[in-house]
């Protein structure tokens, strides 16, 4: 099969490799589409994954083409999507169900094999199974779309409050699509692309609500826009300590501030920011990854729902389409910010 292969740090390449043969408990997933993440980029440039030769993916979906020995066979043609975290299921965290917070959990695309492929082999636990009018591209966008529910559900958001979405990566761009659909109705977005504008205007937000932190201020125009009190909720999804600084800065008295971003760099608080979470009370917390269970109440299922009644249409956030053995054309543009993107989906 057609697979894009890292040997280290910034050596990955398309090759011909054997088609995986699933164990036991695992199932043969033939890939359909694939979304390149933000994380793909640093893992694949900069520090490399945890083992190699590694083929990386961890956003994808597909169609079940065989079973292992002990796998239940009703998956053979199912379409499905991946949750790519594999719980160890022995944890203290997994025996209560926070598979998210796994002490020693793999990884699909970081950890073992993932879905820069044309197959996969799968733990049969880690499939959910797909309504028939959900295309492959929605079903890849699973799991940023899971994180962004996390992290709403995260900020324990009151319908009154005002909300604050630092950073328009594909989660930031999610989530305001998501508190949209919630029917939030103070949300206010800060990105830093022109063409950011027009996105947010397609998933339902008042351009007004939008802020070029290139052309403006961005704390001025947020103090402006809640008269001077700060937000309830500020979601920073930058990484970066100049955000994470300005997010608690912004936060209204007993506001609460949910850091998405992964961190680009250490991160660091002044005396007076500080002082700002101590006498604001504020609750600062974090959010990682997603909830799997299997229950209708979780995150996939609830963005599975969703979908399947055309609630939330994330095709919308797809930028660019291109075929497996154009993927390295993707991370480069990613990688070099030689284009306008959002979302980047291997078809």
């Amino acid at each position: 099969m057609k697979a894009w292969v890292l040997y280290g740090a910034d050596d990955i390449r398309l090759e011909e490799v054997e088609k995986p043969q699933p164990k036991g408990n695992e199932v043969l997933v033939s890939v359909q589409a694939a979304g390149i993440c933000g994380s793909d980029i640093p893992r694949i440039y900069q520090t490399g994954a945890h083992t190699h030769p590694l083929i990386p993916g961890h956003e994808f979906s597909g169609v079940v083409e065989r079973t292992g020995k002990f796998a239940d066979r009703k998956w053979e043609g199912k379409r499905v999507g991946i949750f790519p975290l594999i719980p160890c299921r022995e944890c203290a965290p997994c025996w209560k169900q926070q598979y998210e917070l796994c002490r020693q959990y793999s990884y699909l695309g970081s950890r073992r094999n993932g879905g820069f492929a044309e197959y996969v082999a799968v733990p049969e636990w880690n499939l959910i199974e797909l309504p028939a009018n959900v295309s492959f591209a929605e079903a890849a966008m699973l799991e940023p779309m899971a994180v962004a529910v996390h992290a709403m559900r995260r900020g324990q958001i009151c319908q009154d409050d005002t909300v604050v979405v630092y950073g328009l990566g594909t989660i930031g761009m999610l989530l305001v699509m998501f508190l949209v659909d919630a029917g939030i109705r103070n949300i206010l977005a800060v990105g830093n692309k022109a063409f950011q504008k027009q996105i947010v205007r397609k998933i339902g937000l008042d351009e007004r609500n939008y802020c070029d932190s290139r052309e403006q201020n961005a704390a001025e125009w947020i103090q402006k826009h809640t008269d001077g009190a700060g937000a309830d909720v500020v979601y920073e999804c930058v990484g970066r300590n100049e955000t994470f600084v300005q997010a608690v800065r912004l936060a209204a008295p007993e506001g609460r501030v949910c850091l998405v971003g992964n961190p680009n760099a250490d991160m660091a608080l002044d005396r007076d920011t500080y002082w700002k979470v101590l006498r604001n009370q504020l609750v600062i917390t974090g959010t990682w990854n997603s909830s799997f269970t299997h229950e209708p109440g979780d995150d996939w299922h609830f963005v599975l729902d969703r979908i399947s009644r055309q609630q939330i249409s994330p095709e919308k956030l797809i930028t660019h389409r291109l075929p497996i053995e154009e993927l390295e054309y993707g991370l480069q543009l990613m990688k070099n910010k030689t284009e306008d993107y959002i979302k980047i989906m291997v078809i």
